[in-house]
C-alpha cells in the first residue's frame, strides 16, 4: 500500500515539473503576444490563460526530464518562447516607430501619450497601433498564432530547441524591425519629404516669408490627408506582414529543431 502510495505521489511529482516546464514557455509567449498577452488586462486573466493552456498541454507533451538537465530545459524553454513571442511582438513595434517617423515628418512628435505596451509613445503611434491591433483580430491571426504554438511542441520536441542557433535568429528580427517600419510609413514619410524640399525652394525664392508658420498647418493637413487616403495601402501591407508571421515562427521552430 505505501508502495503504490509513493509511486503515485512521484508520478505525481513528475506531472507538476512538466506543468512547471510547459507553463515556462506558455507564459513568455502569451506575456508578448498582443491582444491576449496585454498589459491593459487583468494580470490575473494573462496568468490564468497561460496556466489554462499548460494545463491542457500537460497530458500530451513529453518531456525527457533528468535531474543533470533541468536548469538546460529551463534554459531551452525560456529561449524558446521568448524568440516565439518576439516574432509577434516585433510587428508592433515596426507599427509604433512608423507612427512615430510619421509624427516626426508631420511635425507632431511632442504631441505624445503613455502606452503601457510602448511606454511614452506620439499620438499617431496610437493611433496606427490600434489600427494594427484590430486588423490583427479582423484577420483571426491570435487563434493562429495560438494554434502555432501548441504545434510547436509537436514540431520541436519539448526541451530539445538549439539555443545556438535560436541567438541568431533573434538578432536578425532588429534588421526586421526597422525594414517593417520603413515598409509601414514610407508612403506618407517619402509625400511629407517632398513637400519639405518644395518648402526650402519656397523660402530660397522668399526669404522673407516666414517658412515655419506656413509650412506647418499645411504639413499636418497633408499628413492626415495622406494617412486618410493611405488607409488601403496600410491594410494591405498590415496584411502581408501579418500572414508573414505563422511563416517566421514555423522557421524559428524549424531553427532551433536543427
Amino acid at each position: 500500500m505505501n508502495l503504490t502510495m509513493l509511486n503515485n505521489f512521484s508520478g505525481f511529482s513528475h506531472e507538476i515539473i512538466i506543468f512547471m516546464l510547459i507553463l515556462l514557455r506558455t507564459s513568455i509567449f502569451v506575456s508578448m503576444v498582443p491582444v491576449i498577452g496585454s498589459k491593459q488586462l487583468p494580470m490575473q486573466f494573462r496568468m490564468g490563460f497561460a496556466v489554462f493552456m499548460s494545463l491542457l498541454l500537460t497530458p500530451v507533451v513529453k518531456f525527457d526530464i533528468a535531474e543533470a538537465n533541468v536548469p538546460i530545459i529551463v534554459l531551452r524553454e525560456m529561449f524558446m518562447g521568448l524568440a516565439l513571442g518576439f516574432t509577434v511582438k516585433v510587428v508592433f513595434m515596426a507599427v509604433d516607430m512608423a507612427g512615430s517617423l510619421i509624427s516626426h515628418m508631420i511635425g507632431m512628435s511632442i504631441a505624445t501619450v503613455f502606452n503601457p505596451e510602448m511606454g511614452q509613445t506620439s499620438q499617431i503611434s496610437e493611433m496606427y497601433g490600434i489600427i494594427a491591433m484590430l486588423y490583427f483580430l479582423v484577420m483571426d491571426a491570435h487563434h493562429e498564432l495560438i494554434h502555432l504554438f501548441v504545434k510547436s511542441f509537436e514540431l520541436l520536441p519539448a526541451g530539445q530547441a538549439n539555443i545556438m542557433a535560436l541567438v541568431p535568429q533573434i538578432l536578425a528580427m532588429g534588421k526586421t524591425f526597422f525594414i517593417l517600419a520603413l515598409k509601414i510609413s514610407a508612403p506618407i514619410v517619402v509625400c511629407l519629404m517632398i513637400s519639405h524640399v518644395l518648402s526650402g525652394f519656397l523660402y530660397k525664392a522668399a526669404p522673407q516669408m516666414n517658412i515655419f508658420f506656413v509650412t506647418l498647418p499645411l504639413n499636418i493637413f497633408l499628413g492626415f490627408l495622406l494617412m486618410i487616403t493611405g488607409l488601403p495601402i496600410l491594410q494591405y501591407v498590415l496584411g502581408m506582414i501579418f500572414s508573414g508571421i505563422k511563416q517566421d515562427m514555423i522557421r524559428i521552430i524549424m531553427t532551433a529543431k536543427g
